[in-house]
């Protein structure tokens, strides 16, 4: 088949599945074409099936804002055209499906009838799809793309009590690459360049805005660190960076906090990893939490979301309700407590992380492509 995949290029979790999505695709020996303003961050050209096309911006003084969704869906119209594209697989609603919609509407007059898949992944619908000035448009295009799926049972829900949704939404999880975050395909953990060797390691990795609560996960580290001795790797960036270094500061314990950025390699950071933090206001999924786990990593999460879906209490990790700090730092000192009660949730975590194996949910994409391609 011959598919588009429209997404955000960044490190967001979005943009991460959208891309491993179309590689996979690729690799299957489809036709992939990414319509983006960027080039995805952890896209891989190794494959004579994937194509990238910029959507260009040109600056206008008349707009205030330029009109990304104009571009966007005229991009789209293009590519459609140019290689024959039978689906449009959108990913995040905004303004990704608003923007297939207008591209559909165009093809159709050309005698086109391109099918289009819209995959929403949290904050499109929770936080900015539900604000006033966009709440009718989001609705409106997912009633009119031929097929949605959400990622996880909770967005499903949030995406029904939010909006008057008419149209069917297939729960299709994240995945992620099994083989991609096995501690051999790293060779030897070189802890050591990090960490003493009687120190434990945590980690989080996130963007960093405010619904994340990085300064929680500071504050989780600061108990942690007064019983066990250990390091804490802070894996990103954005708007709330600068102050978990301060409050890491203020706490005394900035020594102990390694600040890393945006990474590509978070699969070899998750190698050293003894137990990862990701005490969010809310996860649509947790793709962050599934790849800690399928590196064999135990979670200590909140309970918000999606995360239940993905973190089982007791088995791959703990689950607290949200701003506990206390509950997940006692949790945290559970798992670290000694080396075998480790080593158990950390198979227990590399075991349920199989269960979204992108070999698992590749093929019920290629289902639901198939079933439009019918319909043609």
């Amino acid at each position: 088949m011959r598919i588009g995949i429209v997404c955000y290029p960044t490190f967001g979790g979005s943009g991460v599945v959208a891309t491993e999505l179309g590689m996979a695709l690729a690799d299957n020996g489809h036709e992939v074409h990414f319509i983006t303003y960027n080039q995805p961050v952890r896209l891989d050209f190794i494959s004579h099936n994937l194509h990238f096309h910029e959507v260009i911006m040109e600056e206008y003084p008349l707009f205030q804002y330029q009109p990304y969704e104009l571009a966007l869906s005229t991009r789209m119209v293009e590519v459609v055209e140019k290689h024959q594209l039978e689906i449009l697989h959108v990913h995040y609603a905004i303004p990704h499906a608003y923007a297939a919609y207008m591209a559909k509407q165009m093809l159709k007059e050309k005698g086109i009838d391109i099918k289009v898949v819209t995959t929403l992944h949290g904050t499109d619908i929770t936080l900015v799809g539900s604000h006033p000035s966009y709440k009718t448009a989001v609705a409106f295009s997912i009633n009119h793309s031929d097929v949605v799926t959400a990622v996880s049972k909770s967005l499903k829900e949030d995406t029904l009590r939010l909006f008057h949704i008419t149209n069917e939404i297939k729960v299709v999880h994240n995945f992620i690459d099994i083989d991609k975050y096995l501690k051999e395909s790293h060779g030897e953990c070189q802890r050591i360049a990090l960490a003493e060797p009687e120190e434990r390691i945590l980690t989080h990795v996130s963007n960093f805005r405010p619904v994340k609560r990085t300064q929680d996960v500071i504050k989780i580290f600061e108990r942690v660190q007064k019983t066990v001795p250990s390091k804490l790797l802070m894996v990103g960036d954005g708007p709330e960076k600068r102050n978990a270094e301060l409050l890491a500061k203020k706490l005394g314990i900035y020594d102990k906090v390694i600040f890393l950025g945006n990474s590509n390699e978070v699969a070899k950071i998750l190698c050293y990893t003894d137990v990862f933090i990701l005490p969010s206001e809310t996860e649509s999924f947790g793709l962050a939490a599934l790849e800690a786990m399928a590196a064999e990593t135990p979670v200590i999460s909140t309970n918000s979301g999606g995360l239940p879906e993905v973190n089982v209490h007791g088995v791959t990790g703990f689950l607290s309700p949200i701003g506990d700090i206390e509950d997940m730092a006692n949790n945290t000192l559970t798992i670290l407590k000694n080396d075998e009660t480790l080593e158990r949730f950390k198979s227990n975590a590399k075991n349920h992380a199989k269960k979204f194996s992108l070999k698992n949910i590749l093929p019920i994409y290629e289902e639901i492509y198939e079933s439009l391609r019918v319909k043609v």
